[in-house]
């Protein structure tokens, strides 16, 4: 019997880490697309992918910036490219909207609920900051809320979903989460195969312990049964332990430095170093890794000729 296949996504720099945490973090369109370029020959069948400042590294949403990298992607990969819908706490829907609505792309990530998501924590840890953003940042976290109202996911399932052929990442930071999700799937705005992404270790949603892992996904297969896909990401020192779970409870994984910094006890010096760890568990538990055309297959994606970049 042939190997079961797992999907692989890697987060290549998302907008949780800053440039001070990390020399590796890509930051510029250039490192961003390397990175991804890499991760995606080193195993990664979906690349998912926020934008920043080339002259700083903060979180941008300017579709501008996603275009000088998603089209270098693209050409040099035949990976999904997964753009965020929910870039950074303190942007508008509006501007975390603009660069899908430019792209088309076969896949989104979409935030089930609105959430404390605190970043505050990571300031007790010493160190030089290069931008003096990069404490403002974390520290607005602590009176913050990443706002994803049922309207703001109506307007999302509405203009990407429908109006662009777009299916998501539903990304799922707690139990109730996920009966969100069975609601709008009752309403019949979205249809599977779904493909859930339960978050852990977010200060503010579930966090990352095996039993909630369990949880999440005896609650999922109650409402749900079998036409979902899930996938595990865990911040931090927890990414590659609870991935790892994951992939032996029949789950996908997520890795990336937008989740973890770290490969096992160094800075991973690139996406790709934590994708080829990951290739190394999942041989050893005997899995095979899904191509990126069968990753379209098993979520149902429009194909990567379809997108508009």
């Amino acid at each position: 019997m042939a190997p079961r296949k797992v999907i692989i996504t890697c987060a290549v720099t998302g907008s949780v880490h800053t440039p001070s945490m990390s020399p590796h973090l890509p930051v510029t369109p250039d490192q961003i697309a390397a990175d991804a370029i890499a991760a995606a020959e080193a195993g990664a069948s979906i690349l998912h992918l926020h934008a920043r400042d080339p002259g700083d590294g903060r979180p941008t949403a300017d579709p501008d910036v996603f275009m000088q990298f998603l089209p270098r992607i693209k050409q040099a990969t035949s990976a999904v490219i997964n753009i965020t819908t929910g870039g950074s706490s303190l942007m508008t829907l509006d501007q975390r909207l603009a660069a899908p609505l430019r792209a088309e792309p076969e896949m989104c990530s979409l935030n089930m609920g609105s959430m404390n998501f605190a970043l505050f924590p990571m300031l007790d840890r010493p160190r030089e900051w290069q931008h003096d953003w990069e404490p403002k940042l974390l520290e607005a976290t602590r009176d913050t809320i990443f706002k994803n109202t049922f309207a703001d996911m109506e307007t999302v399932l509405e203009r990407l979903g429908k109006g662009c052929g777009t299916r998501f990442e539903f990304e799922c930071y707690d139990v109730g989460h996920l009966y969100s999700l069975a609601h709008f799937r009752d309403r019949g705005l979205v249809s599977g195969p779904l493909f859930i992404q339960f978050v852990f270790g977010i200060l503010g949603g579930i966090g990352a312990d095996p039993d909630n892992l369990v949880h999440m996904k005896r609650i999922a297969d109650k409402l749900f049964g079998d036409s979902y896909q899930f996938s595990v990401l865990a911040a931090g020192r927890h990414q590659m332990p609870m991935i790892s779970i994951a992939a032996a409870m029949g789950g996908n994984v997520r890795v990336g430095l937008e989740d973890s910094l770290y490969d096992g006890r160094q800075l991973a010096k690139s996406n790709a170093d934590q994708v080829r760890r990951i290739r190394s568990v999942l041989d050893g538990l005997s899995l095979g890794v899904a191509t990126p055309a069968e990753a379209r297959e098993m979520l149902a994606l429009k194909g990567g000729d379809r997108v508009a970049f």
